[in-house]
């Protein structure tokens, strides 16, 4: 029985996306994960966010792949600011991805699921996707060089074994009763 986890991407809005996902959703199949996405492998008629809640109650961890949607060609954060200790940023030339990006790991964070947040090379690393803000690595990969490179590379190779790892015990542990001593 393929053991399920929560793929959550935005819908890939350049053909190099497309074929990443399809890379990691393989991998994924071929070690026995059943990846399963809100709005492509499950439907749900609730809102979002109980929709969500809901699969990943029934996932044992999630993978988050965090794309660029968004290009800020020109932009400034805190425009304008009179507090002192703050000062204007320059968002030129940044790329933003989906809100769910920061909402489902959260959300599988709050589990106690096993995180893995993949950010594709120029998306802002905000929130969530700020390097050591929930704790773990936080991978980047470039569309710009061949794909199979990344999966092939060391960094893929042992952060999905680690996370793997946590996910089988995961499993291990929810199917055990709970202790009383």
């Amino acid at each position: 029985m393929s053991i399920s986890i929560f793929l959550s991407f935005p819908k890939p809005c350049f053909k190099q996306q497309e074929l990443f996902i399809q890379q990691v959703r393989d991998y994924l199949k071929g070690r026995d994960f059943a990846p399963r996405t809100l709005g492509v492998t499950d439907y749900d008629m609730d809102a979002p966010l109980t929709a969500i809640r809901r699969l990943m109650l029934e996932s044992n961890g999630l993978i988050t792949v965090a794309f660029r949607r968004t290009f800020i060609e020109k932009g400034t954060a805190r425009l304008r600011t009179d507090i002192d200790t703050l000062s204007e940023e320059t968002l030129d030339g940044q790329w933003l991805t989906t809100p769910w990006a920061h909402i489902e790991p959260a959300m599988a964070y709050q589990l106690g699921l096993p995180i893995l947040i993949l950010r594709e090379k120029g998306v802002m690393a905000d929130g969530i996707l700020e390097r050591g803000i929930a704790g773990f690595y936080m991978p980047e990969f470039d569309l710009e060089q061949p794909i199979s490179s990344y999966f092939s590379s060391g960094e893929w190779n042992g952060m999905i074994g680690r996370w793997e790892g946590y996910v089988r015990a995961v499993v291990e542990k929810k199917g055990r009763p709970p202790l009383l001593f």
